[in-house]
């Protein structure tokens, strides 16, 4: 089970731990990379093709601005990308946002929230989930505790009020 994490800049970085962490407690391989789509294209290729023969199930690719970085690594391989847009511009990233959901047909980005690593890494698990039932029984074990911490949650609410 792998994932190759790709941002295109240090500074999306802190947006994307989060979905290491969880990658790993899930015991899947993560490989990461800080590769521009505008100021590193040639290592980026090079990180992708790497990627398309090393049996990475899925990219998670991070970005802000322009966010080029999730659709051009899209246009090298057929393995599921999910984009990550990162906020820190003056659109308080919607810009990214539009442009990594706006890909042309046949190239498609699966695009999460607004600096959502977290739902970058559960999706990916989820797609590897298909193949790999431990995975799956993993993330319906992480389910019923979810719902078990929201309940608890709620009886706290009834008993105060």
């Amino acid at each position: 089970m792998r994932v190759a994490i790709v941002m295109g800049s240090t500074s999306d970085l802190p947006k994307v731990e989060p979905a290491i962490e969880i990658l790993k407690e899930y015991g899947v391989t993560v490989d990461v990379r800080c590769l521009s789509a505008h100021r590193a294209h040639a290592g980026l290729s090079e990180f992708i093709e790497e990627a398309n023969g090393n049996g990475t199930e899925v990219f998670i690719a991070a970005a802000g601005m322009a966010a080029a970085l999730p659709g051009v690594v899209a246009s090298q391989t057929v393995i599921p990308v999910i984009g990550v847009p990162i906020s820190g511009s003056t659109l308080d990233g919607m810009d990214a946002l539009l442009s990594i959901v706006q890909m042309p047909p046949g190239i498609p980005v699966a695009t999460v929230a607004i600096n959502g690593g977290k739902n970058a890494a559960y999706l990916a698990l989820q797609i590897m989930a298909v193949k790999h039932p431990e995975l799956r029984e993993k993330l319906l074990a992480h389910r019923v505790e979810m719902e078990q911490q929201a309940m608890k949650a709620n009886e706290e609410v009834i008993a105060k009020y």
